[in-house]
């Protein structure tokens, strides 16, 4: 006779590292995010705010 292949009773995980995966990647794209940030900053002071506010100006013109 065939064995259902799922069990009746749902297996619990109950290992040390059972809940750090959400955790793991929230904290990755954090990082990544503050990256980004980080990056955005560095170029604004390195170009001046002119040239962010022109792509920005440029953005709006080609949307619109």
């Amino acid at each position: 006779m065939a064995q259902p292949l799922h069990p009746a009773h749902p297996v619990s995980d109950n290992s040390p590292t059972a809940g750090r995966m959400p955790v793991v990647l929230l904290l990755a794209g954090a990082g990544v995010g503050g990256l980004v940030v980080l990056g955005a900053l560095v170029l604004w002071f390195h170009y001046g705010s002119q040239v962010f506010f022109e792509m920005i100006r440029t953005g709006f013109a080609a949307c619109f």
